[in-house]
C-alpha cells in the first residue's frame, strides 16, 4: 500500500508506491544477512568446519538470477520485435541485461571468494567458473552493442535479436554444460530438499525470495529512470 510522506514544511509529497512489499523485501534481506551467521549451521563437507558454506547464501541466488535477467531480457525482446513501435519494450530488455551483467560480476566474485577458501584456489577453470566468465562475455558484448548504435530503433531490433540468438548458449553453459563436464561444485547439493538442513533451508530459500525481490525493485527503478531521461531530453530538443 502506498504511503504519503510529508515534508518539513507541511506540504505533502507524492505517494511511495510499492511500499509495503519494498519494505518486505529489506526485512528478508536483513534477515538473510542475520540467518546466514546466527540461524545456519556450519555445512558438511566443507573446510574451516563449514563456515565457508555462508556465502551460499549469497552466492547462489545472485548466480540463478544472473541467468534469470537473462530470460526476463528475452521475454521482453520478443515482445519488442512483434511492436517495433514499442521502445519501452526495448529499454526493459535492456535495463534486464544490464542488471544480469551486474548478478554475473557478483556472482563471479563471490563465487571466487568460495573457491579460495574451499580448494585453495580462488580460480581452477572449473566449469561453472568457465560457464560464468563466458556469461560475462555475452553480456558485455551486448552492452557494447546497445552502445555502439545511436538510433534507437536500429539498436532496439539489433540488440532484441541478439538476446534471442546469446540465450541459446547462455541456456546450455549454465544448465547443460556443468552437469555432462567434470566440476569441483558438488552436484545435486542444492537441487534436492534432503540434501540440505533444516536450518539452511530457513535461509536459503529466503534468500531466493529476497533477491529475486531486489531485483524487481531495482528493474522498476531502473525503468523509471531512463524513462524520466529520455523524456527530459525530449523537452530539451523541442
Amino acid at each position: 500500500m502506498a504511503q504519503v510522506a510529508q515534508s518539513a514544511n507541511g506540504t505533502k509529497s507524492e505517494p511511495i508506491p510499492g511500499l509495503a512489499w519494498k519494505s518486505l523485501t529489506g526485512f528478508i534481506l536483513a534477515y538473510v544477512c542475520y540467518g546466514a551467521f546466527y540461524v545456519a549451521k556450519g555445512g558438511v563437507n566443507f573446510t574451516g568446519d563449514g563456515e565457508v558454506a555462508r556465502i551460499v547464501f549469497f552466492h547462489v541466488p545472485i548466480a540463478v538470477l544472473s541467468y534469470i535477467t537473462y530470460v526476463v531480457a528475452w521475454v521482453y525482446a520478443i515482445k519488442h520485435l512483434r511492436a517495433p513501435s514499442r521502445l519501452d519494450l526495448d529499454r526493459k530488455s535492456g535495463v534486464a541485461m544490464e542488471i544480469g551483467f551486474l548478478f554475473c560480476i557478483l556472482a563471479t566474485i563471490t563465487g571466487s571468494i568460495f573457491a579460495g577458501a574451499q580448494w585453495n584456489s580462488y580460480w581452477n577453470w572449473d566449469s561453472r567458473e568457465t560457464s560464468i566468465v563466458i556469461m560475462l562475455l555475452l553480456y558485455g558484448a551486448y552492452l557494447a552493442l546497445r552502445s555502439a548504435i545511436e538510433d534507437p530503433t536500429k539498436r532496439g531490433r539489433l540488440s532484441a535479436v541478439y538476446v534471442l540468438i546469446a540465450i541459446v548458449p547462455a541456456t546450455f553453459l549454465i544448465w547443460v554444460a556443468p552437469r555432462i563436464t567434470a566440476s569441483f561444485h558438488p552436484p545435486d547439493v542444492l537441487a534436492k530438499p534432503k540434501n540440505t538442513s533444516a536450518d539452511y533451508k530457513a535461509v536459503l530459500y529466503p534468500s531466493f525470495i529476497g533477491f529475486t525481490m531486489l531485483f524487481v525493485w531495482m528493474f522498476q527503478l531502473r525503468c523509471r529512470v531512463l524513462e524520466l531521461t529520455e523524456r527530459r531530453k525530449a523537452k530539451r530538443i523541442v
